[in-house]
């Protein structure tokens, strides 16, 4: 995918990891989203009759057990090690400076479940500390005598996007040298898929693509997943997947959940974003969207497409395939992006119904031009990423 024309500056992507509902490893999400099938599988919780089974692309079982019992923790040292292990094969060098960023809304939610539910409230201090959100960075840290600064960052289904930013500023700024940058969201728990349901928006009692259609006629919300995407970022790289050339954030400041009808931050999001990253709405070819398939948000970003983009860019939306991975999902639709960079594709999950005409249906051989990735968090969460293909 050619980027001829375009003034190439920002950070480099120099490594990446996933898991998914697909399976463990960048290779099974690939794989899974060739097919154009939703990585979601029907679950069945005996405890709760007349309310299952239903529809959810959770992370299956895997990783290394060695790092014990939490599905949450395997999957982001999993995500990682890969992408760290990919930046390596690829020729990056970790300079002395390494920080890490950790993106999570809703942390290791089994095992606090687990924690009231089944040992009421009793446990040993080791296995307590295992429900820290800095547990797992901490040992991440260890594991490769990482020094630089680590920590959490949340802004709902924006955190991915607002983690790549801040790693960004800081390579941007010489604050660190390097950053490895982990989204990891497994919170598929009866309690949040019934609330989210009851919002409104979650939608588990048919397939994925029966319900979940952004930019469609039909929708009727999201399909829920779950997921831990991992990034090596450089300014050192040799041979790197994509660049980030620049992005922003704003805030709705409007409501707890539902979007600004003005759309005026959300606006101010994209503007500020092509701006930051110095190019113009011409050279932008792909719209990847937060498209969970809601009403307000197909709205919005296809109020963007058409006026801030002049609707020269063309959207797909990936949610259909993996699920919303909530804290992890701005993270997912990106490392998917970045791998059809690499091989000349366009992830987009296929059409089931009458669409805009600037939809993609199914996965497309790519153009020359850049990528925005947006995604709007619950609360008034905007951002926007622009990447380039390497």
């Amino acid at each position: 995918m050619s980027t001829q024309g375009i003034g190439i500056t920002g950070i480099d992507i120099s490594g990446i990891g996933a898991v998914s509902g697909y399976g463990w490893g960048t290779d099974a999400l690939w794989h899974g989203l060739s097919t154009g099938k939703a990585a979601a599988t029907l679950h069945h919780d005996r405890t709760r009759p007349g309310r299952n089974p239903v529809w959810l692309a959770k992370v299956p079982d895997g990783g290394d057990h060695g790092d014990g019992t939490s599905r949450f923790g395997r999957a982001l040292r999993g995500a990682a090690r890969e992408a760290i292990d990919d930046a390596m094969k690829r020729g990056w060098h970790p300079g002395r400076r390494v920080g890490l960023i950790h993106a999570v809304v809703l942390g290791e939610v089994d095992e606090w479940r687990n924690f009231y539910l089944e040992d009421g409230g009793e446990r040993r201090v080791r296995d307590y500390l295992t429900l820290m959100p800095s547990t797992p960075v901490s040992l991440l840290m260890q594991e490769y005598g990482f020094h630089g600064p680590a920590m959490n960052v949340s802004a709902m289904c924006a955190s991915g996007n607002a983690g790549l930013l801040t790693a960004k500023m800081w390579l941007d700024t010489d604050f660190v040298d390097d950053v490895v940058f982990v989204a990891t969201d497994l919170s598929l728990t009866p309690e949040n898929i019934d609330h989210f349901v009851k919002l409104g928006v979650g939608v588990v009692d048919v397939e994925p693509q029966e319900g979940c259609r952004p930019f469609q006629e039909g929708s009727r919300g999201f399909g829920m997943g779950e997921a831990a995407t991992a990034f090596v970022l450089s300014n050192r790289s040799s041979a790197s997947y994509a660049r980030v050339l620049g992005g922003s954030m704003t805030h709705d400041a409007f409501h707890a959940t539902s979007i600004d009808p003005a759309l005026t931050q959300v606006r101010g999001c994209f503007e500020q974003a092509l701006a930051d990253a110095g190019v113009t709405p011409r050279q932008v070819r792909y719209l990847n969207a937060h498209g969970p398939g809601t009403a307000q948000c197909d709205a919005a970003e296809t109020e963007m497409l058409e006026t801030v983009l002049e609707s020269h860019a063309q959207v797909y939306s990936v949610k259909p395939l993996t699920g919303h991975c909530q804290g992890a999902a701005s993270a997912i639709e990106t490392v998917s992006a970045v791998m059809g960079f690499e091989r000349g594709i366009v992830p987009a999950a296929p059409q089931v119904s009458d669409a805009h005409p600037l939809l993609l249906d199914g996965f497309t051989t790519a153009e020359s031009g850049l990528t925005v990735k947006s995604s709007l968090g619950m609360g008034g969460h905007n951002s926007v990423v622009v990447l380039a293909p390497a």
